[in-house]
């Protein structure tokens, strides 16, 4: 893998799977020898834990995936209540959301491990302020980007227009991946197809839906098994 210093996992919708997608990338690069760690921009929507802490859960899904302690390092500079737009949420409490406060987050943490997995909030142009979406934060970032296309109707749309936005921002597209969903759609193979034909980027592997032991249960993270049961299905990026 060389020196690369991470991924951004953008998808084609909010719950497609990018949480699944960045824990089990996470795993993958540890196994291979890197310090790789996860961090998402902004989250929203918390859960509260036995002892009354505030959670959400795809943090704690990539500190799972990290080998981190509680605590032990930040994951995200803004952790919001409410699960809606991120921007609304912010307004709604009095804040404002600062593309500056993100970037100096990542910068921070990059220092601490030679490879960070940045999950994206939602889809690929959504909104930090009145001015930046995430688009401009991965644009600050450099990072090579891995598209996770949910499996349902009007994911071919969804996922070349977000291939366009990506490429429009010149960015380097270094793979897909296709995660079937609680119910597996029609033609799922045709639509796979249908992406790879139009997908001039590495189609990096299908997770298939998971075993029921597995899934992810209401306001918890991913567990560890969930993880490399995904990290299986998928390819790394070639260097």
């Amino acid at each position: 893998m060389g020196t690369l210093p991470g991924f951004l996992i953008t998808g084609t919708d909010t719950e497609v799977g990018k949480t699944l997608v960045s824990g089990a990338l996470i795993l993958k690069l540890r196994e291979s020898g890197k310090q790789a760690i996860g961090f998402k921009p902004v989250v929203a929507g918390t859960y509260t834990e036995q002892n009354g802490q505030p959670l959400n859960e795809d943090l704690e899904t990539l500190r799972i995936a990290s080998n981190l302690q509680p605590g032990e390092l930040d994951l995200c500079p803004y952790v919001l209540d409410k699960p809606a737009a991120p921007h609304l949420v912010a307004k709604a409490n009095g804040m404002r959301l600062e593309l500056e406060t993100m970037l100096k987050a990542f910068n921070d943490l990059q220092k601490n491990k030679d490879c960070v997995v940045v999950e994206g909030a939602g889809g690929f142009l959504v909104p930090i302020d009145d001015k930046f979406d995430l688009g401009d934060f991965a644009q600050q970032i450099q990072l090579p980007v891995i598209l996770v296309v949910g499996m349902k109707l009007g994911c071919i749309n969804h996922a070349l227009l977000t291939i366009e936005a990506i490429r429009a921002r010149k960015l380097v597209m270094a793979g897909w991946i296709a995660n079937t969903l609680d119910h597996e759609m029609d033609l799922l193979k045709d639509n796979i197809e249908t992406l790879q034909s139009r997908i001039n980027t590495p189609f990096l592997g299908l997770i298939p839906k998971l075993p029921v032991n597995l899934q992810k249960l209401s306001n918890q993270p991913y567990s560890i098994d969930a993880l490399k049961f995904a990290a299986q299905h998928i390819q790394l990026p070639a260097a």
